[in-house]
């Protein structure tokens, strides 16, 4: 317990304060690439309000992206961290080492992803309900959709160069990747509003936009410093201190 007029120290690192909206409009402006990671984002927005779709399909849509995001990222760190726990003295043949992985990779998506599949629990009615086990069931076209979205992400997750990155490296950048997806799951959870679905549909749409179009102010004001994720370790109270 502090004595008075002690200065303590705090842990927990520091929120970075987002600029101001008229600094976001003039960034929106003059980046091209904003406009399209909007428009790509609003495809949803579109099929619901012109075309019939469903609210299930749309929520679907972004739970699944971000879902398959994260196993992508898991899936290319298992490698690395399957050779880097394994003593060298112990022979393993090419079966053993894939069924080590594959049982690591399921049990990592599963503590990692929690967020994912917490939402499911006041999001049952859309991503659990009839109607969309109907559309997915007799739709070809959306097997194929979601398979290569997930496709994309495995692709894009093992080309990133994890396996021969250095240590603080490899931290900031999956800190970085996989933090922004825990937050995209936390996000959804505002999507339980029943009955709200074709208006929260669409904020949902802005906010991921926001997400892919500024990721360090959104890190910032969750975590502090976006540039520094590496040096936060949890198990290490030191570490904290440092990012001041």
């Amino acid at each position: 317990m502090a004595k008075p007029g002690e200065k303590t120290s705090s842990t927990a690192p520091r929120p970075v304060a987002p600029p101001p909206l008229s600094q976001h409009l003039r960034e929106l402006a003059s980046r091209r690439d904003a406009w399209l990671v909007l428009a790509r984002n609003l495809i949803p927005v579109v099929g619901i309000y012109g075309f019939g779709w469903s609210a299930a399909l749309a929520v679907f849509n972004y739970w699944f992206d971000g879902l398959t995001a994260l196993a992508a990222i898991v899936a290319a760190l298992i490698p690395r961290a399957l050779r880097e726990t394994q003593p060298k003295s112990l022979g393993a043949t090419s079966a053993e080492k894939l069924v080590r992985g594959a049982v690591t990779w399921i049990f990592l998506v599963g503590i990692v992803g929690l967020p994912y599949w917490i939402v499911l629990i006041p999001l049952h009615d859309l991503l659990l309900g009839d109607e969309l086990r109907r559309q997915l069931a007799h739709s070809p076209a959306l097997w194929f959709t979601f398979g290569s979205l997930a496709a994309g992400h495995f692709w894009k997750a093992f080309h990133l160069g994890y396996d021969a990155l250095p240590d603080n490296e490899l931290k900031q950048r999956v800190r970085w990747d996989v933090y922004l997806l825990i937050l995209r799951a936390l996000a959804m959870f505002m999507m339980a509003a029943h009955g709200l679905a074709f208006i929260l549909v669409p904020l949902m749409a802005l906010l991921l936009s926001y997400f892919e179009i500024w990721p360090e102010r959104v890190l910032g004001a969750v975590f502090g410093d976006p540039s520094r994720l590496y040096e936060y370790d949890p198990d290490d109270p030191a570490s904290s201190r440092h990012r001041r």
